[in-house]
Order: structure tokens, then sequence, then C-alpha cells
């Protein structure tokens, strides 16, 4: 039996929850070094919000904060950064008075789409081996974990 399957001690959960762990912090620094590969200056929180508004067609920062779960500053100080490399710019909101939305420039849209174009092509390199089948259930897993309620 492999190391991560179901064991008789009690054990097998406590080292697949484990493994997980340790798998999906090992994600989360390959995201972190994609964001650094996009632009050197581009942290990863400024890259999750800039795909956030070419996603959503542009918001308000406190529409950010609250997707995000970030205080008002950490998104400002973002924001400004993303202003200062031109990948943002602010526009008027109707829907608020004295609110701005912000939006990707073409610029920010040009660097995403790149962004996008090379992450497709090393997750189809990194998977190019998996079944159609495990490929499905992989896919399936990570949509229903990623539903789930915090």
């Amino acid at each position: 039996m492999d190391a991560v399957g179901p064991r008789d001690d009690g054990h097998g959960r406590d080292d697949a929850l484990e493994t997980i762990r340790w798998e999906l912090t090992a994600l989360a620094r390959r995201a972190r070094a994609v964001a650094g590969r996009t632009h050197p200056d581009l942290s990863l929180v400024a890259y999750s919000l800039l795909s956030h508004l070419n996603e959503s067609g542009g918001c308000r920062a406190v529409d950010l904060a609250d997707y995000f779960l970030l205080d008002k500053s950490t998104v400002s100080r973002q924001v400004a950064a993303l202003e200062r490399l031109g990948l943002v710019e602010r526009h008027p909101d109707p829907a608020h008075a004295r609110g701005q939305r912000l939006a990707p420039t073409e610029a920010g849209r040009e660097l995403l789409d790149e962004a996008v174009q090379r992450r497709h092509e090393a997750i189809t390199e990194r998977l190019r081996d998996w079944s159609d089948g495990d490929l499905d259930r992989f896919a399936r897993y990570l949509v229903r974990y990623n539903a789930a309620e915090e």
C-alpha cells in the first residue's frame, strides 16, 4: 500500500492530510515564483488583484479587499504598485459619485494573456503523461476543494 493510502493504524487520514498540506504549500511557492517571472516587480498579491480585475471587468478597491479578504491598506499599496507599473488605471464609477473603478490597462491585459499562455503550456507539459481519467478526477477534486467553505 502506498504511503498516502488508507492504513489500519488510524494514521492514514492524518498522513494524507499532511501530504496535502505539504503539496499545497509547494503549489503556493510555485505560484509566487510565477508572479515574479511574469513581472519582476509583481508580487503574488498584485498579480492576483490584476487577474481578478481582468476577469471581473474591473471593480472598486473595496470590492477587491472584500473578495480577497484583505485589509484595505494592503489593497491600496498593491493597486498603487500596479498603477506605477502601468498595469492598472482608474475610471469614474457611475454607481458611486465619488468612487473609482479599477481596470487593467492594455499593458496589464497583455501581461496577463502572456502569463496565462505560459501557465497553460507549463501545466500541459507537467500533466502530459496523465490519463484523461486522471485529469478529469484531478480537475473535479480541485473544483470541489476550492468550492468548500473555509
